[in-house]
């Protein structure tokens, strides 16, 4: 098999995640966070919808990453996200932290809303 390193250039890789946090960039952050290609910030949940709404126009999709088990986002809260012209994909955490990766370093417009598992 052969393996390539990946390089991210100026994109925030995410290193590692665990019960309760993320490491991102090599820097250890708890709770829910927002990712985009200009950083990480702490984010407050599904309830939080005015801080993913404000990436309109930055990104073309976000990930949502649910913790340990996949679950879905409120209808109404997809139907804001889409009518703002970005999509949503939603998966459990792992999944969503492997994406943002591959696909931010490829050069996407991408972000990741994500709970801890």
């Amino acid at each position: 098999m052969k393996l390539t390193e990946t390089q991210f250039g100026d994109v925030t890789p995410i290193d590692g995640y665990g019960p309760g946090f993320f490491r991102i960039g090599g820097e250890v952050c708890e709770g829910p966070v927002l990712l985009t290609l200009t950083g990480v910030r702490s984010w407050g949940g599904y309830e939080d919808r005015e801080a993913v709404l404000a990436l309109a126009g930055e990104i073309d999709v976000i990930f949502f990453g649910t913790g340990a088990e996949i679950a879905h986002i409120a209808p109404d809260l997809r139907d804001a996200i889409e009518a703002a012209g970005m999509g949503a994909e939603v998966m459990n955490t792992p999944a969503a932290c492997r994406t943002w990766n591959v696909l931010a370093a490829e050069g996407r417009r991408v972000a990741m809303a994500a709970y801890p598992v």
